[in-house]
């Protein structure tokens, strides 16, 4: 009896085994591959812009410095054939753009470091910050040109945003704002009908499959609600009216070092690693007005998707599903391409000139 009933069971288990590895064999590619690319995008970008000058504007230096540290800690992950390679967030993709170097500022008193709080726990200044954009270079022109690719030739690759229809990028801005404007170096302003037409037009250039718009600034809800491209979500620490406010100062350096809601965002960020299934609809809700004072607003109507739907590593990193195997595989042979070169014979000019025209 005893033999009978573990011949069941084993008999059971085996007709159960075989079902499924025949379901796995009937099934289709698309069935097999499920949803192994379930976020609809193939790479991620990030530009981080602070536009503020002056050592009194220490703390907006910190948060895009913040907020660049957590982008390269959560950042892409790639395996090479080994699957022994792991990488951060390449730097080639992420644009930092700082109007003013606090590290080598003359009132600082600990050199070449930037804090983002009174303990000095952190260094987000770091070894590793590449400043694409600095100083005199951080101005609405350069930040316009860089979103829609219209910059000089001779412009490097690692001033470039080269993102394409299948990238997602995160753009984070701070610094001083008001109802319809985010000022540059006190000098010049950026307004939100100018911004809402750079991605409009980026949308038009293929140049984004996502768009997460994150600012820290007063009034910063003014500045997406022009915005009229689709799959935009965007996120403001203050409402139209209200100022944005710094979180605490440090008495060793005289001023403050972090605002409130970029604070609070990092405080989520930092608790989270690259495999972590936080949404990005949890990260709208990270600064409450209890604790922001100011009214943290969201704009989701052009987005296509809820953002509890939406990992938070698809905009501040991602990580890739990847296959290793240790099989070869035969790649067909790349077609040979007529490189003739035709030299056209025709010597007429390509330009003619003509007399000025008299204005009498």
């Amino acid at each position: 009896m005893a033999f009978y009933l573990h011949f069941s069971k084993t008999l059971f288990a085996f007709s159960v085994l075989l079902g499924f590895l025949f379901y796995i064999a009937s099934a289709s590619p698309e069935e097999q591959i499920g949803d192994f690319f379930q976020s609809g995008h193939t790479n991620n970008w990030a530009v981080l812009v602070c536009t503020s000058r002056f050592w009194f504007n220490y703390r907006h230096v910190a948060n895009v410095l913040s907020i660049y540290r957590s982008v390269k800690r959560l950042g892409i992950r790639t395996v090479n054939n080994l699957g022994m390679n792991n990488l951060s967030f390449s730097a080639n993709h992420i644009i930092l753009m700082l109007a003013d170097d606090m590290a080598c500022n003359p009132r600082n008193p600990k050199a070449a470091t930037v804090f983002n709080n009174a303990h000095h726990h952190i260094n987000v200044y770091g070894d590793d910050v590449e400043v694409d954009y600095r100083g005199y270079d951080v101005t609405v022109e350069n930040f316009i040109r860089l979103l829609t690719g219209r910059l000089a030739h001779s412009t490097p690759r690692s001033k470039r945003l080269l993102s394409d229809e299948h990238s997602n990028i995160l753009i984070y801005m701070t610094g001083h704002g008001g109802d319809g404007f985010l000022k540059f170096q006190d000098s010049e302003e950026i307004t939100n009908v100018e911004l809402a037409d750079a991605f409009e037009q980026m949308w038009q250039k293929r140049r984004y499959h996502n768009i997460f718009f994150m600012i820290d600034t007063c009034q910063a809800e003014s500045m997406f609600l022009k915005f009229y491209s689709p799959n935009i979500l965007a996120v403001a620490s203050s409402k139209i009216g209200e100022d944005s406010l710094s979180h605490h100062g440090d008495p060793t350096i005289g001023v403050y070092v972090i605002d409130r809601y970029t604070y609070y965002a990092l405080d989520f960020l930092e608790k989270i690693n690259k495999g972590s299934t936080k949404t990005m609809g949890q990260f709208l809700q990270v600064c409450p007005k209890r604790v922001c004072i100011s009214t943290v607003n969201s704009r989701k109507d052009l987005f296509p998707v809820k953002p509890e739907q939406v990992l938070l590593t698809d905009f501040f990193g991602s990580v890739r599903n990847v296959e290793l195997t240790e099989n070869i595989i035969d790649l067909p042979p790349i077609a040979k391409q007529n490189k003739t070169i035709v030299i056209s014979d025709s010597k007429e000019p390509k330009w003619t000139y003509v007399d000025k025209f008299s204005i009498f």
